[in-house]
């Protein structure tokens, strides 16, 4: 059966496990060949970031041969799911096994050093065993790894350059080179890890604990048991246990940990909460909305770690070079230690001793990790700032797009209505919101929501009404304090009531401003008219001058009335069009891309959905639907428009990163080459050029971390 036809099959299962001891892309290579050697395997990922390992199998092989094939290997297999991701504990570098063999082999290195002075005599068996502490292990693994697949490993090249060194009389170099090979592997760990808990760090925001209301009273459970719709109270300065909405209570939350907003912002009854966000002054009751493996931190952690299993296409690239530039390596190496003594009687020692640095210089362990590392480090920034981004492809392509296409409702505006205006006709703004509250006092309407709003922030009372009656699609009667009162719409209150030309002209106008204009009759005639729009995002102009900044376009695609489209990119300062179905926002992509657009489209809705599969790169705003976050290919959490620009600044500055590691890694390649050929250069430069180009380009990659932080 071919790979294809198995992978169509619904029951192949996957077998996930956590590995551990991965520090590099060469590592996650052997484990895949090594794995790909069994029975009935259909496809195999592996994570580096994340320690993960999916196999999708047939039943010729199981969990138990894939776990112990990966131990063969000299690394650890665990089923994750025994031990949730945050209660992971990360053993320190000092007491991992590499950096325990790397003191060993010091210490050996030191004491061979230190009886070389005293008995010269011993010196060559002492640097022997000293070199044996160390090179053993490695050895161990090189055969290993051969067995499984990959026989042209680090640890297969390190073997034979320290072998052949001692054969030619230098020992005590071979067995300092051995040393600073464990201590390169050393640092990898500690680069890796660094990567991995740059993520996972986001884990250790939620708190352990949550106070949970149970039969009117409240106690203490794990916050991993909460279930969706409980009810928890969360007092001042607590960490809120779980997403959720408010029922009660109001406070200034600061969710700097999660969305990286400085300033705290407040929330009031119905308002969301984040997992992991911090309550400020007010006690909150809240009702859970997501289970702890469904939180915001969780999805979040989640998307990355798939994400970073996604290969992007200049990691593809480089795996492909990397598997004909080591045997190429292997073969230049051999060449220069045999064909210069062969044809011209140069000393063997000394051309097998350049050889050997050859084979050293050309590991391909900083140009196989050049890329893997800086792809999962600028998909960590983006994540610690709400940005998921689904892989490296699409990392890469986002540093590309020349236009971003926008929805409007909930995109590039609030996705409510609030009220903008309020006009008075023989009374005051307050009486108009007071007398318009008590009409909308019971309705559950977004109109309604946004007149009780405007009349909570100008302090005007809300007295009761009596006798509502509505009328469908037209305006809502009733009695308040002796006067009879109607709100509605323009149509419906110029039938009962005759309008003034002055007040026609301020309907005309706040319509013409694409705004829904409300009328409130008292007694009779006309006493205010309210104007409400749904109004742009409090950053959208920021974003879309953010985006012309880079040099990228924006333009807004909408089903809403050409009217209101036009009044808020108007004020935005971009192309529009109106009136659209699903399918035209589609097409417009599509016609975009014809022309050579690179596109980007956002939006927050199933109607949004089509177009963001058309688009090359597809976006979902905020919470968003379920289907448009599927369908995307990124993920602007927090609702932000400025975030658009981010991602792609995040791109360009992550492709830029790549770009530097590669150079970084082929140039110190060559020029130590160059000078070992020269005989200016021996073993010990040529083992330092191979961990410094890695612990350089790790280094290099991680700076992304930071930059994520500081560039938000």
């Amino acid at each position: 059966m071919t790979e294809a036809a198995t992978l169509d099959r619904t029951d192949v299962p996957t077998t996930r496990l956590r590995v551990t001891g991965m520090d590099c892309a060469s590592c996650a290579a052997k484990v895949e060949a090594a794995v790909r050697r069994l029975p009935d395997i259909a496809q195999v990922q592996v994570s580096v970031a994340a320690e993960t390992l999916a196999v999708r199998h047939g039943p010729g092989t199981d969990a138990r041969m894939i776990a112990d094939t990966v131990r063969g290997l000299g690394y650890g297999a665990e089923d994750p799911d025994a031990v949730a991701l945050g209660d992971t504990a990360e053993t320190p570098w000092w007491r991992a096994p590499k950096a325990l063999l790397a003191a060993s082999c010091g210490a050996a290195l030191v004491t061979a050093y230190a009886l070389g002075h005293v008995a010269p005599i011993t010196e060559r068996w002492a640097f022997l065993a000293a070199m044996a502490v160390g090179l053993v292990p490695v050895a161990r693994r090189a055969i290993l790894a051969a067995r499984h697949g990959t026989p042209f490993s680090i640890e297969m090249l390190m073997t034979i350059a320290a072998v052949g060194a001692t054969i030619i009389g230098a020992t005590e170099e071979a067995a300092t080179v051995v040393f600073l090979f464990l201590i390169g592997e050393v640092l990898e760990g500690v680069a890796a890890g660094r990567a991995r808990a740059s993520i996972r760090g986001l884990t250790g925001l939620v708190p352990e604990t949550a106070l949970l209301e149970r039969d009117g009273t409240t106690e203490s459970v794990p916050a991993a048991s909460l279930k969706v719709g409980a009810t928890v109270l969360v007092r001042p300065g607590d960490r809120v246990p779980a997403d959720g909405t408010i029922l009660d209570g109001g406070s200034d939350v600061d969710e700097a940990s999660v969305t990286g907003e400085s300033v705290p912002r407040r929330k009031e009854p119905g308002d969301a909460v984040f997992a992991g966000t911090v309550n400020g002054d007010g006690a909150l009751r809240v009702r859970v909305t997501a289970a702890a493996k469904d939180n915001t931190i969780a999805r979040v952690v989640q998307l990355v770690e798939e994400a970073q299993e996604a290969k992007a296409p200049t990691e593809r690239l480089i795996d492909r070079f990397s598997r004909v530039y080591t045997p190429a390596v292997v073969a230049v190496a051999t060449l220069v230690a045999v064909v210069p003594p062969l044809l011209t009687g140069g000393a063997w020692g000394d051309w097998v001793y350049k050889g050997l640095a050859i084979l050293l210089i050309g590991c391909p362990c900083a140009l196989v990790i050049s890329t893997p590392a800086a792809i999962a480090a600028g998909l960590s920034a983006g994540a610690r700032r709400g940005l998921l981004i689904k892989g490296g492809a699409v990392l890469e392509r986002l540093a590309s797009v020349t236009t971003v296409a926008f929805d409007k409702t909930g995109t590039l505006t609030e996705g409510k209505p609030v009220v903008t205006n309020v006009v008075a006709f023989g009374r005051s703004e307050r009486d108009v919101l007071s007398l318009s509250g008590a009409l909308e006092g019971g309705s559950s309407h977004p109109l309604a929501r946004a007149v009780l709003a405007k009349a909570a922030e100008a302090g005007a009372p809300v007295p009761p009404a009596f006798g509502a009656q509505a009328f469908g699609g037209k305006g809502i009667a009733s009695k308040v304090g002796g006067l009879d009162l109607f709100l509605g719409s323009p149509r419906e209150a110029g039938a009962r009531v005759p309008f003034t030309p002055d007040q026609e002209e301020r309907v005309s106008g706040l319509q013409g401003e694409g705004k829904t204009v409300s009328v409130l009759l008292a007694n009779g005639a006309v006493a205010g008219l309210l104007a409400m729009r749904d109004e742009p995002r409090s950053d959208a102009r920021e974003g879309v001058d953010r985006l012309a900044s880079l040099g990228v376009g924006a333009i807004m695609l909408t089903g809403d009335t050409a009217r209101t489209a036009w009044a808020v990119a108007a004020a935005l300062g971009i192309e529009v069009w109106a009136e659209l179905l699903p399918e035209d926002k589609q097409r417009i992509v599509r016609e975009r891309q014809a022309t050579g657009a690179v596109v980007a489209k956002v939006g927050d809705g199933i109607n949004d959905a089509p177009a963001l599969a058309a688009a090359d790169v597809g976006i979902a705003m905020g919470g968003g639907a379920d289907v448009a976050l599927e369908t995307a290919d990124a993920a602007a959490l927090h609702g932000r428009v400025a975030d658009i620009a981010r991602m792609i600044e995040l791109s360009r500055r992550t492709l830029f990163n790549i770009r530097t590691n590669i150079a970084l890694a082929l140039g110190l390649k060559a020029v130590f080459l160059v000078t070992t050929v020269l005989g200016v250069t021996g073993l010990w430069p040529a083992i330092l050029a191979d961990t410094g180009a890695t612990v350089l380009v790790t280094a290099n990659a991680l700076r992304l971390l930071g930059e994520g932080r500081s560039s938000a």
